[in-house]
């Protein structure tokens, strides 16, 4: 691994453990004060604030259904996509460890009665798995379908993580009151290993769900776009960071040539 790799792989595990610790955090600590609501921002906020601080250094994936995505859209190799996918998981497990051991040795209460996990039945709003299922399918391709879009070269600069982190907020606001809202494996799993049960036992469909969706996503962006899909062709030279997070420096591109010089004359001699 290359020492730009392990940043970025160090950014997704950080990045996901983040977003676990965080947005699911809120639902664990504070949904019974901030509500569904409160907790669907929750989780756009902290997206779109880590789409700024590390999109420029990962791409600020934090997610496996994205890394899909992007995979499909040729903007990152398989050996990329597998090193980012261990990362989120690991990071998603840290994340959630970190709130097990908050609520254990703290002595919080749960307020979600499910350490803020992703299930479907009597307690959530989806009755089976094959509507928690489409439900998840669809979700995840809205969250990936935007991601691609928004990074595509011919996206307006800038606004790439404002966009992700609201499209996000909009659907969990839908999602929560259904199953919890996964679109993210990563996410998903890592609480499911702690608190056990049918969370655990239903876990394939918020892993499978969410990367079919991806793939979605992935097929249908390049009909929408005029340009390649980031990365897609290595050869293209850009000073845009892989996310549009930040605002291009109008510095020139690598691969530019600098305008030729007009060669100096010399002054000839008159003859007399």
């Amino acid at each position: 691994m290359t020492p730009a790799t392990i940043r970025k792989a160090v950014a997704e595990f950080a990045g996901t453990a983040i977003l676990v610790f965080f947005a699911v955090g809120s639902a664990i600590f504070g949904i019974d004060v901030i509500g569904p609501v409160g907790v669907a921002f929750a989780f756009g906020f902290v997206l779109l604030a880590l789409a700024y601080a590390i999109g420029p250094v990962s791409g600020c994936h934090v997610n496996p259904a994205v890394t899909l995505g992007v995979l499909i859209s040729k903007g990152i190799t398989l050996t990329e996509a597998g090193i980012y996918w261990a990362a989120q998981f690991l990071g998603g497990i840290l994340g959630a460890a970190l709130l097990k051991a908050i609520v254990s040795i703290g002595d919080v209460t749960d307020q979600t009665g499910g350490f803020g996990t992703n299930n479907w039945g009597e307690d959530a709003g989806i009755a089976n798995a094959g509507g928690t299922f489409l439900l998840e399918v669809i979700l995840t391709f809205l969250l990936v379908l935007v991601v691609l879009l928004v990074t595509a070269q011919q996206a307006a600069p800038g606004f790439a993580g404002l966009a992700i982190g609201l499209s996000l907020t909009v659907i969990h606001l839908v999602g929560i009151p259904l199953d919890g809202t996964s679109v993210n494996p990563a996410r998903s799993l890592g609480p499911a290993l702690f608190n056990g049960g049918d969370s655990l036992a239903h876990i394939w469909v918020f892993i499978l769900a969410p990367l079919v969706g991806a793939a979605a996503a992935a097929l249908l962006a390049p009909l929408l776009t005029t340009n390649p899909m980031p990365g897609a062709d290595q050869n293209i030279a850009t000073d845009r960071d892989p996310t549009g997070a930040d605002v291009p420096s109008g510095r020139r591109n690598k691969g530019s040539a600098r305008p030729a010089q007009r060669p100096t004359q010399r002054p000839t001699k008159r003859t007399r």
